[in-house]
């Protein structure tokens, strides 16, 4: 399996390129739009096309790469079941693979930082059947969970949203096994956590030790943690927002 971490430390967000070179087809997961170019350069220099793109989530803080690089390559787009994005996408539901040759990549629904959002388990069967790492997206952060205000609205409030993240956390994420590699959507210097760090990867069995947001006594402990002390929100979160849910460029919307 081809796996590379790309960052973009301006607004400190983590998204990967991903595949079977065997079969040939890459996906690349939570793209930036200021990266697209570099998925596509790195994706041929290997030879191999992207043939799907994933996004963990709406993102508020920073404008998708998904639109363009489905433009450019080709590539099918896949966001989870209920992400209310207007273009055209497979939704994926909780569970569902999306199999790129010898590379599986199984959706795990996990609301709380929003609505819709899933975390993506990934298994690379040259090497064996089991899981290798998850892509947690804004779920499970080194060092944090994900902020629950930024999808919050009339219908969810953010301690009902922290409620649902501390579930998916608790039920899903650690529910993996401790050796799995986790790598996030964000690291330190993102508005989507307070206590991320700056190194942009880990694992299930580290954070279940280490991270603080994990080692609360309660679920309300956790919830009272997560909303307390929320950091403002991004700049031009609702335009944002509204450009990743059109699929059309930020400047569009202006």
């Amino acid at each position: 399996m081809y796996f590379r971490q790309l960052l973009n430390d301006q607004s400190a967000c983590a998204s990967y390129l991903l595949g079977c070179k065997t079969h040939s087809k890459f996906a690349v997961v939570d793209p930036h739009v200021d990266l697209v170019d570099e998925y596509i350069s790195l994706a041929d220099q290997q030879g191999m096309p992207i043939v799907a793109v994933l996004d963990t989530h709406l993102q508020a803080d920073h404008v998708s790469g998904l639109p363009e690089l489905v433009r450019r390559t080709g590539a099918a787009a896949y966001l989870p079941e209920g992400a209310g994005v207007e273009f055209e996408h497979h939704a994926l539901a909780d569970g569902e693979v999306v199999e790129l040759g010898n590379t599986e990549i199984q959706a795990i629904a996990t609301p709380g930082h929003a609505g819709a959002h899933h975390a993506y388990l990934v298994t690379d069967r040259t090497r064996g059947d089991d899981p290798w790492l998850v892509l947690s997206g804004d779920a499970l952060l080194v060092g944090d969970a994900g902020r629950p205000d930024l999808h919050a609205h009339a219908e969810r409030t953010v301690e009902e949203m922290a409620r649902l993240l501390y579930r998916s956390v608790t039920e899903r994420l650690l529910a993996l096994p401790d050796h799995l590699l986790l790598y996030p959507s964000h690291y330190s210097g993102s508005v989507c956590g307070r206590g991320l760090s700056a190194n942009p990867a880990s694992s299930i069995g580290f954070e279940r030790r280490n991270n603080p947001m994990l080692r609360m006594e309660s679920e309300d402990a956790f919830i009272a943690a997560l909303v307390q002390d929320i950091p403002p929100a991004p700049p031009q979160r609702d335009v944002i927002i509204a450009a990743n849910r059109s699929g059309r460029p930020l400047a569009a919307l202006r």
